[in-house]
Formats: C-alpha cells, sequence, structure tokens
C-alpha cells in the first residue's frame, strides 16, 4: 500500500459502502477515487490490489489515542 504523498483522509471522508469514517483511499487508474471504513477497507482490499494505481491506508490511526488539551480552570 502506498501512503506517500497521499493527502491525510478527515473525518469529513465518508466510507462510500456503509458512510462511516473513511481510513482507506483507493485512487482507480482511471481517475476515479474510492472510500473504504477500515472495515470495508480490509474486505475489498485484494480486488483494489487489483485495480488500483494507488491505495492510501491510516487505518492505523484506529489504534492512536487521542490527544486533549490541558484543563483550564477559570
Amino acid at each position: 500500500m502506498t501512503t506517500a504523498l497521499a493527502p491525510s483522509l478527515t473525518a469529513a471522508d465518508r466510507c462510500d459502502r456503509c458512510g462511516a469514517q473513511a481510513y482507506v483511499r483507493a485512487r482507480l487508474a482511471n481517475g476515479g477515487e474510492l472510500l473504504f471504513c477500515a472495515h470495508h477497507g480490509r474486505e475489498h482490499l485484494p480486488k483494489l490490489r487489483e485495480h488500483a494505481a494507488e491505495i492510501h491506508d491510516e487505518s492505523d490511526r484506529l489504534g492512536e489515542t487521542p490527544t486533549m488539551a490541558p484543563f483550564e480552570e477559570r
């Protein structure tokens, strides 16, 4: 899978299959683009590898602990 030079996916990017947050972007040779959640990205990965020119997978972000801003007392 390719991760270099691909812009990051945001919370606004949604899975084309179920509407969940997208973590996988597949750019097709014909110029099209498909977005998948981690679940559907894994499910469709074998076919994507056959047809995609580039696959950008950020599903490893699911294991990250989110950072929080420090608490400020008023």
